[in-house]
């Protein structure tokens, strides 16, 4: 899914956050990347999703070449991605249940299937009765669960989670720990989350990344 060869992140093409790095990430796959703040965890996945090229190396996500992407390589790419940030970015313009929706219509759902999709996943994350609210009426915990019910939406290849429960109540940290977790062992998603904290109760055989010093390793 996917593979990175002596790669080298960086902003500014003085100061690497990341060099050299070499993994590989299978289909399937559950991978925590950690690392203490500001290690690069999270330039390494905005390199994962498509928004940060690599200086050096090459990367390939799901047959993509994120080294010599092109506009349309890119979208092909996000169409079987999702993705969940850690300031949620839902569109305070829309409704809960329209911003669910959005990756259903990118990717072409019939009306039926977008509306069976919504509802199964409002019913998920416990917020059925908010379908018609505005994200700036929600909790930052409600806010986040929307936020990982859209990019479960189209049922994706991949999920990348940046810190998907950093700064929630328990309650809402179980349930986006459910999905992600359900994802991967029943529709076969690869998730990478890059997270300070591991769950102690996840109950899945899971990877472990960490970087350091602009190291990435994996843990056994």
């Amino acid at each position: 899914m996917i593979k990175a060869t002596d790669i080298t992140l960086s902003y500014d093409k003085q100061q690497m956050v990341i060099e050299n790095g070499n993994f590989t990430i299978n289909d399937n796959d559950f991978v925590f990347i950690t690392g203490s703040s500001g290690s690069g965890k999270s330039t390494l996945l905005k390199a994962l999703y498509g928004e940060l090229t690599p200086l050096k190396g090459s990367l390939t996500v799901n047959n993509v070449d994120l080294t010599n992407k092109t506009t349309s390589k890119l979208l092909e790419l996000r169409k079987t991605t999702g993705i969940v940030f850690q300031d949620y970015q839902l569109i305070e313009d829309y409704t809960v249940e329209e911003n669910i929706m959005i990756p259903l219509k990118i990717n072409g759902r019939s009306s039926d299937v977008i509306d069976e999709q919504v509802k199964k996943l409002l019913s998920r994350v416990k917020l059925s009765h908010k379908a018609k609210v505005f994200p700036t009426q929600l909790s930052g915990g409600e806010q986040q669960r929307v936020a990982v019910a859209r990019a479960l939406a189209h049922n994706p290849k991949i999920v990348f989670a940046d810190e998907p429960t950093g700064n929630l109540d328990k309650y809402s940290a179980d349930i986006i720990w459910g999905l992600l977790r359900d994802a991967n062992q029943q529709l076969n998603v690869t998730v990478v989350v890059v997270t300070h904290t591991i769950p102690e109760d996840l109950s899945i055989d899971f990877r472990k990344f960490s970087i350091d010093e602009g190291v990435i390793y994996e843990i056994s």
